[in-house]
């Protein structure tokens, strides 16, 4: 039954419910419409809000730029009528006491700070609001006054009542007002300065120089206006809700602004004025922020321009439009508002969207539940039997309902549950058959595919073994006989020599008055020097025949064709012939240094194995240690490679006195734990494609473990180096049976 479970549910396919199927669309097809009713909406009257902001500051960019026009134009229509006045006479300048009540009468009529003249003598007079904005008081400097800065109260006429204050270091020449006017020479705006003797009055001044018919300086008409009067009027302007509206000049520096916070700050006593980046309202300097940001520079503004910045409740819009007027003031008008003051209605809409939207969900929920209730149960008993079949329990049988369509449904149903219960009885009869065959053939086929592969390892291993030993065989039986006439014949040619040249000393101890034809020709032979070099000659002779003695002996020891069954021999003998046969690749080369090897022998006895076989081992081992220096040397160059040399390391050692130990280690790269899990599989190797077939070591691992019952072990951390284990026992037990 489990398996029939299985087959249905591995078999059966996405369904809904037929309950699902009545409701869900009902219901997807009113939300879709709600939502997008309620979205719409929403859309459309952010839309409207934003045209409504843009609107709205344009209105007040308006408004403030139609006051500055006006406002600004004051002072400098004032200092058109004092020049006129002077030049009609009506308007006597060295008049000081009457100067400054026809100043405190124009204080009276004009919305203005201040206003006042300096003479080029340095002298001054005029009148203005100081701490009291209901007050006017005059002001006169000059040798009346013993040059001291003298500030009067006045009556409701403009007369003096009495002096209520004086000042001893105010130097009228000094300030913007009048040094600007001067270099301009003709009406003028002053740069925005900060008064004498009070650091929290920041102003600007209209400037008007008098010059006589000779073009001399007669002094200055100052019309003054502080910034604080622009601020009240930015202040009266209803932005929004939390809106602001600033001026700023173009290196960013704070006109006026609608905020309370001030447009300065006190240093050291001295107002110091403030960038807008700077101000102490979080709006204004947000935004002037978000300005340079996006300008980078101001003075880049040549037209009005409408901006968006931030996201989410904290989007902000805003306006920035350029002031001009004909007399140098070049300031920026910047009105911000955030969004979130318009968007309380939009957001009471919304939550009457969202609550209709969840009322109609409500009432369509219950009218759909109740209506696939009365039509889905009948169909829901059929889907209760059809899944009990499908965990397994075909005998099931529905009651047949009084709806005729689902009548002949559960019939059906019934009749075909029965057939059903038939055909999966037949049907796991055959499943079960079949998948015991699977079984055993996929069993055998395993075990075909590992005894071929292993066939296929064994005879190319011994293919390779014996090329390899007829061909080593071969080529030191071919040199031996040769070699060992040419050393034995060279012991009989010492001695002839030798006594042929005893023969040769005596004959001229004899002689020693050759005739002048022989002496001739000794002396062209410089047969000293012949008979002392032939004996080095021969002594360097026999040393060759013994080295090409030695390698032939090392090529016997490595093939050992005539040992093919197990006997005692001497390892390290097998050690030092696989080193001979290497010796080629083991020494230096114009790429990298020697590779060095250390021989550390251990007092190993005579062990019994195949000897051939083991030579191979340890032949593919220290192989595989030069392939794997060859690889990590690319790159390297000949001094780094000397600096830390390439070495193989040969230990040997008996174990319990039963196991000889052969470690062959290296100091090269090593290998990760994936690589020795497989390193000795058939096939398998770490070399480039091309550079190894895999073979190598797992039969070196088949000769040590099979052939020899022992163990070949790996030790190797990547980075570094690798260390083979070759454990073998001291008596075979097969060759004592």
């Amino acid at each position: 039954m489990s398996k029939l479970s299985d087959y249905f549910s591995n078999n059966s396919r996405f369904s809904l419910p037929l309950r699902s199927v009545l409701l869900i669309p009902f219901l997807v097809q009113i939300t879709i419409a709600v939502a997008l009713t309620g979205w719409l909406a929403l859309r459309n009257g952010q839309r409207a809000i934003n045209d409504l902001a843009f609107q709205l500051e344009e209105e007040v960019s308006d408004r403030i730029n139609l006051h500055l026009d006006q406002y600004l134009e004051t002072p400098h229509a004032v200092n058109q009528v004092n020049a006129d006045a002077v030049d009609l006479g009506l308007l006597d300048l060295r008049d000081f006491v009457g100067a400054g009540q026809y100043t405190w009468r124009q204080m009276q009529v004009f919305d203005v700070g201040y206003i006042y003249y300096v003479l080029a003598t340095g002298e001054y007079a005029g009148a203005g609001i100081f701490q009291d904005p209901n007050n006017v008081t005059i002001d006169e400097l000059s040798a009346n006054t013993g040059w001291l800065s003298n500030a009067y109260a006045t009556d409701d006429k403009g007369n003096r009542t009495k002096q209520i204050s004086s000042y001893d270091n105010y130097r009228p020449q000094e300030e913007a007002a009048y040094l600007d006017a001067i270099a301009a020479k003709k009406p003028t705006w002053s740069a925005i300065y900060q008064w004498d003797n009070f650091p929290d009055v920041i102003s600007i001044s209209a400037s008007y120089p008098l010059y006589t018919a000779t073009n001399d300086l007669i002094g200055v008409l100052v019309t003054n206006l502080r910034l604080s009067q622009i601020g009240e009027f930015l202040q009266g302007v209803n932005v929004s809700e939390s809106g602001e509206a600033f001026i700023i000049e173009r290196n960013g520096l704070l006109v006026a602004s609608s905020a309370e916070a001030p447009a300065y700050a006190i240093e050291e006593g001295k107002a110091q004025r403030l960038a807008a980046v700077d101000s102490a309202d979080p709006m204004i300097q947000s935004t002037a922020t978000y300005l340079l940001a996006h300008f980078e520079d101001f003075s880049r503004v040549d037209q009005p321009q409408r901006l968006t910045f931030g996201e989410g409740q904290n989007r902000q819009f805003v306006r920035i439009s350029p002031w001009r007027d004909q007399y140098g003031l070049d300031w920026l008008v910047v009105v911000t508002m955030p969004e979130s003051d318009f968007m309380a209605q939009i957001h009471v809409n919304t939550r009457n969207t969202v609550l209709l939207c969840i009322v109609a969900l409500l009432v369509s929920t219950l009218l759909g539940i109740y209506t696939s209730r009365w039509m889905s149960e009948p169909v829901l008993a059929l889907g209760k039997a059809s899944r009990a079949i499908a965990t397994g329990d075909l005998a099931q049988q529905v009651p047949s309902p009084k709806i005729k369509e689902l009548r002949d449904l559960s019939e059906s149903f019934n009749q075909m549950a029965a057939q059903l219960r038939q055909s999966f009885e037949n049907l796991a009869a055959t499943n079960e058959q079949l998948e015991q065959r699977v079984d055993e053939r996929t069993a055998a086929l395993k075990t075909a595919l590992a005894d071929l592969q292993a066939t296929q390892t064994q005879m190319i291993q011994a293919e390779k073994m014996s090329s390899l030993g007829q061909l080593v065989a071969g080529v030191a039986h071919e040199i031996n006989n040769p070699i060992n006439f040419i050393h034995g014949n060279l012991t009989h040619a010492d001695q002839y020599i030798s006594a042929f040249i005893e023969i040769f000393q005596a004959y001229q101890r004899e002689y020693p008055e050759p005739s002048p034809a022989l002496q001739e020709q000794l002396e062209d032979l410089d047969l000293d020097y012949i008979l002392e070099d032939f004996v080095k000659l021969l002594a360097s002779m026999k040393v060759g025949s013994e080295r090409i003695r030695e390698i032939i002996k090392s090529l016997r020891t490595f093939s050992r064709l005539d040992e093919a069954e197990v006997k005692e021999v001497d390892l390290h003998a097998g050690i030092d012939s696989t080193l001979m046969i290497l010796q080629h690749r083991l020494k230096g080369k114009t790429e990298r240094p020697e590779i060095e090897v250390v021989k550390d022998y251990g007092n190993l006895p005579l062990v019994e194995c195949y000897s051939g076989q083991l030579n191979q081992v340890f032949m593919n081992i220290v192989a595989n240690a030069i392939d794997a220096f060859d690889e990590v040397n690319e790159g390297r160059s000949f001094a780094e490679i000397q600096e830390n040399p390439n070495r193989i390391t040969i230990r040997t050692a008996v174990l319990d006195g039963d196991w000889v130990e052969v470690a062959i280690s290296d100091n090269g790269r090593g290998m990760n734990a994936v690589a020795q899990s497989r390193l000795f599989d058939p096939f398998f190797t770490t070399k480039p494609i091309g550079k190894g077939t895999g073979l190598g070591l797992s039969i070196s691992y088949q000769i040590v473990t099979e052939k020899h019952g022992g163990k070949l072990l790996v030790d190797s951390v990547l980075g570094n180096g690798s260390r083979f284990l070759i454990h073998i026992p001291i008596r075979q037990p097969q060759a004592h049976t």
